[in-house]
């Protein structure tokens, strides 16, 4: 891949970090003015939406590292192992229409997203890193960073943040 297309994709994916966090603040703000009447807005959507922002996030993530070339540090691992099945459990949940699936993917989606704020922090304050990761492949190294503030583990918990959000919107039809 060449270094344009690399930060046309940076780029790319960084502007969609913004969309998803401003689409979670529209969708609360609508939530707290409309009060809780509006708990299924979304209805059966919001699974279906939550399960497109796991698997753009998804195939996001394997693109850095599989074509870009990035080698993921090891709480880029913990949040690939938080996002990776919710691409799967909220399909089967969308397809099954299951009124349950928030349970079992939201929790999922917080620890990502605890995860994600932890690595960002320690990206902004690498004094903090601890020992938590390989000298080697340090989490507070910054393969990319958008506009001066948005790196992948943002990028990641933009996407949880979203998904969070819109699990906690969801309502199955005729609920």
């Amino acid at each position: 891949m060449s270094t344009q297309s690399i930060l046309f994709y940076n780029n790319f994916v960084a502007i969609l970090s913004l969309v998803a966090l401003v689409a979670s603040v529209g969708l609360i703000a609508y939530r707290i003015a409309k009060g809780p009447d509006v708990a299924s807005l979304l209805g059966n959507n919001a699974v279906w939406l939550a399960w497109l922002v796991a698997a753009v996030c998804t195939a996001g993530s394997l693109i850095y590292s599989e074509v870009i070339h990035f080698v993921p540090c090891r709480l880029c691992w913990f949040q690939r192992i938080a996002m990776y099945p919710l691409s799967i459990i909220l399909l089967v949940g969308a397809i099954r229409r299951e009124a349950l699936v928030k349970f079992y993917a939201l929790p999922l989606a917080l620890a990502g997203l605890a995860t994600s704020i932890y690595h960002y922090l320690i990206q902004v304050y690498p004094s903090i890193e601890g020992g938590s990761c390989d000298p080697a492949i340090p989490c507070s190294a910054r393969y990319v960073e958008e506009f001066g503030f948005i790196s992948i583990p943002f990028m990641a918990g933009a996407g949880f943040i979203l998904i969070s959000v819109l699990l906690a919107f969801y309502t199955k039809a005729g609920e």
